[in-house]
């Protein structure tokens, strides 16, 4: 999924932004919270990992302007700060969780699946398709049993279109949910992974449906 990380500590930023991108994750990253606060607007994220102390504008700050948009992004807080007001200020405004510095990687990846669950009312990190299922965890794919091979970005792709079958998703989208600002892909690019996958897919109980014009579609027999 899309994450934007607001972090100000280059060490720290560079760290979970490396660990979420190998777990399948597309991340940008803003260390100045105003700079973010555009960021914000003009893009969609499914998840906003958000530092306390920004230059710019803090946290909090960027937090209520997320909440006044109004946007559905789940948004992660992380403060050096263990305070219970600090926390219970946070969760007010509206984040929906809390992670205090410093801390294990596992917790992170815990705490972000847990989110990413959330917006798509799954309870747990197994997501199935007919015969197909991803485990959000592990990020491995297997049809009726058997491991199938995929690239990290092939696998986040096929979570996508399969989290809602039925559900149309334009080039762009997937183009924005795929791909980093520093990016540089376009259509034929999301045209070249979807063909990869129906390759990879020709044992699966579903189809990849082009519609012309609109995006692509997942469809159930």
């Amino acid at each position: 999924m899309r994450v934007l990380l607001v972090e100000d500590s280059v060490d720290v930023a560079h760290a979970i932004s490396a660990h979420l991108v190998r777990l399948g994750h597309t991340v940008d990253w803003e260390a100045d919270g105003a700079k973010a606060a555009a960021m914000v607007v003009a893009d969609h994220y499914d998840l906003i990992v958000l530092d306390v102390m920004l230059p710019g504008l803090d946290g909090y700050a960027l937090l209520e302007r997320v909440r006044n948009v109004p946007l559905r992004t789940q948004v992660l807080m992380l403060t050096a700060c263990a305070e219970i007001e600090e926390r219970v200020k946070a969760l007010d405004l509206g984040a929906d969780d809390y992670l205090i510095k410093p801390f294990d990687f596992r917790e992170l990846e815990a705490r972000i699946r847990v989110l990413l669950r959330r917006v798509g009312g799954d309870s747990t990190n197994l997501l199935s398709c007919a015969n197909l299922t991803l485990d959000r965890k592990s990020r491995t794919v297997r049809i009726d049993g058997v491991p199938l091979e995929l690239t990290r970005r092939e696998v986040t792709l096929l979570e996508i279109i399969i989290s809602r079958p039925g559900r149309i998703y334009g080039k762009d989208e997937l183009l924005d949910k795929l791909f980093t600002l520093d990016d540089n892909p376009n259509a034929n690019t999301v045209e070249q992974y979807i063909a990869r996958l129906r390759k990879k897919l020709a044992g699966a109980h579903f189809e990849i449906r082009t519609l012309r014009g609109l995006g692509y579609q997942v469809v159930l027999p």
